[in-house]
């Protein structure tokens, strides 16, 4: 028995990967080159490369990957040195658009001409305000505009002067009332030499002093007077408009020699390539000729009155905004290619907005001055980056983004997604030319890949970023780079090459493989600073491998509240495990608490009775609904385990249950499979398993074991709880052998191996576990099925012959006796063959 549980046990040498210090070839960081070049993504650089170079609609990237492996600085330093030979972009201005003003229009100008055209509208506007008061205020204006009045003004006094006189000759004259603050003029009879209001002689006719017969003649003579004073006044009215046209005609003639000088000075500057700055400066022109008048208005007063009780006291409105520019998106400043790094994807910081205000009534106004950009329009001409959740998880982000993405264009709107306040302006849209660059994870890519059909379209490209690579040489140079740039950055202590080598074993054991090193650099990172940390409180002037192993204990220390709180349930017995003696159907397995930052093992006592009967194999927590789907294929797995083995010459009868005991928040997984299996072989045989060594690893039909996850945290599990209770020498873990290249057991574990005092066995089939577990071999059946005495099979196999005579035995018995004259007829049917 004792050659049994010493046989092919895990060397020393393989519990632990380590890190040579002379292989790398400096004494400390100090020594070392410091680089940025991009570790252990190659995969994922090549994807994103592809994608920034291709500019083909719809070759924007989506970046996947695990957080802190470094998928946002990879992608800024693959930007930096991105090759870009593509011009500034344009500046993005919106101005008054004057034949459609809900439609402002947009206009692209040459990077910094924004500005200046802004000031340069400004200043315009500036002039004018002061030459226009000048031209018109001028004696050549005002004697010419006066001759041009004073003309029409005598055509109507005439035709005033000549209606007065018809009336007159019939005793009429034109007379002028007041109606509040209004006047209107109306004809009135003349009596006794003064014009008196026909009104007035309608009161008199009532009280006889005026004849009625005369009242009537001259109410007809009114109606017809007034028809004729209607005539007049229209002709004066067309007058009026005359004048108008022609002091405008007067103040076109005198204006426009400045204006279009002023104009055309903007236009030979901005216009030369660009149409639509000359289109937009000829509406300019065209606009204030017409409108020569408000260049000579004074500033409005605010009102103080407001329409509403709780309106806000408004600033003067606005004059003149028809001429203002909105420059949108100013690259005078810019020298390359613009990269934005968007790290708060809201709608309004991607799209922009259109910006409301309350007017001096109290209503809800707005125009293209409110226009404010986003982070696209900023990035456009190049290239935004941003987390792909943070933006999806807002109303109306992602409508919008694959929108804009499609059309290639910007359609600039308000963020209203409950549609309260109508938009009062629709700004053209803007041509968009720009790279998105999205990080997610894995799950959302393929979320949207298959429930979103436009996704597929404008993201065809896809990096994912791995979150371990290789353990070689080269990369161990990278690590130490790595390291030296952390250091660099944020003026930490150098690191001397042992403290280096126990950050890239660090690197190893995060992946849990011996041949692969982690790139999840951001953990790294943290574990150097923590380790700078120590070393200054212990007052060294260099980080040691003492500094970096006790930066991650104390890491530990920190997260493992709850694994102390199960350790100490298992040393005061509230949780009951043996790790003694032998029990028959009872063997440890070995689970591992996953709580993100931190996972641990911990061991379980796991429990199988037998019995006659054919209910197979009974999974207690399945029943219990306390198990995964995993979990229960892999007591389906068990099933075909002994129908393979034990029932190739018998049927297999037999109930069995097994139980992952005092479990109460649920199983999953299938790492426990060869356990089970080992205590329903225990409590068929009766042979009793040793309660000092735990197990761990799946199972096929075959009784092959399988690799499983969390090897390193369940060995460690076990042997903590070993070490609580003191280290006997004989205490260890089965693992499955496929397992050995994974371990990266801590440096006590390991010692503890080394000293004898614990035991870790790879094992390969079941066989070799049972024997382990029982000290008894397992025994292979000859070619009739027989075992050999002193087996576990040949004890399993007598067990189960024994279950199912006694089955059959019992439904003997249970048959009900059947009649005398049947005899002869069932002898007979038995003797043609019938069963």
């Amino acid at each position: 028995m004792a050659e049994l549980t010493q046989l092919r046990e895990v060397p020393v040498e393989l519990l632990r990967w380590t890190c040579n210090p002379d292989l790398l070839g400096f004494d400390t960081t100090k020594e070392c080159r410091r680089t940025e070049k991009i570790i252990g993504q190659s995969r994922a650089v090549k994807a994103i490369t592809l994608g920034l170079e291709i500019e083909s609609p719809g070759y924007n990237i989506y970046v996947s990957g695990m957080t802190g492996t470094g998928k946002t600085t990879t992608i800024k330093n693959l930007l930096a040195q991105l090759d870009l030979k593509k011009p500034v972009p344009h500046d993005i201005c919106y101005v008054h658009n004057f034949k459609d003003p809900d439609s402002p229009r947009v206009i692209l100008f040459p990077a910094g001409q924004g500005r200046t055209f802004r000031k340069d509208m400004d200043e315009l506007v500036a002039h004018l305000r002061k030459e226009i008061p000048l031209i018109l205020e001028s004696d050549e204006f005002k004697k010419e505009s006066e001759e041009v009045i004073n003309s029409y003004r005598q055509k109507q006094k005439e035709i005033v002067r000549d209606f007065n006189e018809r009336l007159l000759k019939e005793s009429f004259q034109l007379v002028q009332f007041q109606m509040g603050p209004f006047t209107r003029q109306d004809i009135a009879p003349i009596v006794e030499g003064r014009p008196v209001p026909f009104e007035q002689l309608e009161a008199m006719a009532e009280e006889d002093k005026f004849s009625r017969e005369e009242l009537e003649k001259i109410r007809k003579k009114i109606v017809e007077m007034r028809i004729e004073l209607e005539g007049v006044m229209r002709e004066t009215r067309d007058i009026e408009r005359e004048i108008r046209r022609q002091i405008a005609t007067l103040e076109h003639r005198y204006g426009s020699p400045a204006v279009t000088a002023q104009i055309s000075d903007l236009q030979l500057r901005y216009g030369d390539s660009n149409e639509k700055v000359n289109g937009y400066l000829d509406e300019v022109r065209e606009h204030i000729l017409s409108n020569l008048k408000m260049f000579q208005e004074k500033e409005e007063e605010q009102s103080q009155q407001q329409a509403l009780p709780f309106a806000v006291p408004q600033a003067p409105a606005r004059r003149f905004i028809e001429f203002k520019v909105n420059v949108l998106v100013d690259h005078a400043e810019t020298e390359k290619t613009p990269i934005i790094i968007e790290t708060a994807p809201t709608f309004k910081n991607l799209f922009g907005t259109i910006e409301r205000e309350v007017d001096r009534s109290g209503f809800w106004r707005t125009d293209f001055t409110h226009i404010k950009a986003g982070s696209l329009l900023r990035a456009n001409g190049g290239y935004i980056v941003f987390d792909a959740l943070e933006a999806l998880i807002e109303p109306g982000v992602w409508t919008f983004l694959k929108r804009t993405l499609k059309s290639r264009e910007m359609n600039m709107q308000p963020y209203d997604p409950f549609s309260f306040l109508p938009t009062a302006i629709k700004p053209e849209p803007i041509p968009l030319d720009i790279k998105v660059i999205m990080i997610g994870d894995d799950y959302l890519y393929y979320l949207l890949y298959n429930l979103e059909r436009d996704f597929q379209e404008i993201f065809k490209t896809k990096a994912q970023f791995d979150v371990e690579m290789a353990n070689t040489d080269e990369n161990i140079q990278e690590y130490v780079c790595l390291i030296k740039r952390v250091v660099d950055e944020e003026k930490l202590l150098d690191f001397d090459r042992k403290a280096v080598c126990a950050v890239v074993e660090h690197g190893v054991r995060l992946t849990g493989r011996q041949k692969k090193l982690s790139t999840r650099f951001s953990e790294v990172a943290d574990l150097v600073r923590e380790a700078h940390y120590w070393a200054k409180k212990e007052g060294s002037d260099i980080v040691t491998d003492s500094h970096v192993d006790r930066a991650y204990e104390e890491k530990i220390h920190r997260v493992s509240q709850i694994e102390e709180k199960i350790q100490e349930l298992i040393d005061d017995g509230t949780i009951m495990i043996d790790t003694e003696d032998r029990v028959v159907g009872q063997v440890n397995g070995l689970s591992v608490y996953d709580m993100g930052e931190y996972a641990f093992g911990k061991p379980s006592r796991i429990t199988a009775k037998t019995s006659m009967g054919r209910a197979g194999i009974i999974n207690i927590e399945r029943e219990a609904k306390l198990s995964g789907r995993t979990h229960d294929k892999g007591v389906l797995i068990l099933e075909g385990y002994f129908r393979g083995t034990y029932a190739q010459n018998k049927p297999l009868t037999m109930s069995a249950s097994i139980c992952f005991e005092q479990s109460y928040g649920g199983v999953d997984g299938d790492s426990a499979s060869s356990t089970e299996i080992y205590a329903i072989l225990s409590s068929l045989s009766e042979l009793p398993l040793r309660q000092d060594i735990a197990v761990t690893g799946s199972v096929n039909q075959k009784g092959e074991i399988q690799p499983i996850g969390g090897v390193n945290q369940k060995i460690e599990g076990f042997y903590d709880v070993c070490r609580a209770r003191g280290l006997t020498g004989k205490q260890g873990v089965m693992i499955p052998h496929l397992n050995v290249p994974e371990l990266v057991l801590r440096k006590d574990v390991v010692k503890a191996v080394a000293d004898g005092k614990f035991h870790i066995w790879p094992i390969r089939t079941v066989d070799e576990g049972i024997a382990l577990l029982t000290g008894v071999p397992a025994g292979a059946p000859d070619e009739k099925g027989s075992y050999p005495e002193d087996t576990v099979g040949f004890l399993v196999d007598r067990k189960l012959r024994s279950l199912a005579e006694g089955l059959k035995a019992f439904a003997e018995e249970g048959k009900p006796q059947k009649p005398a004259d049947d005899t002869n007829h069932q002898n007979q049917g038995k003797g043609e063959g019938h069963v």
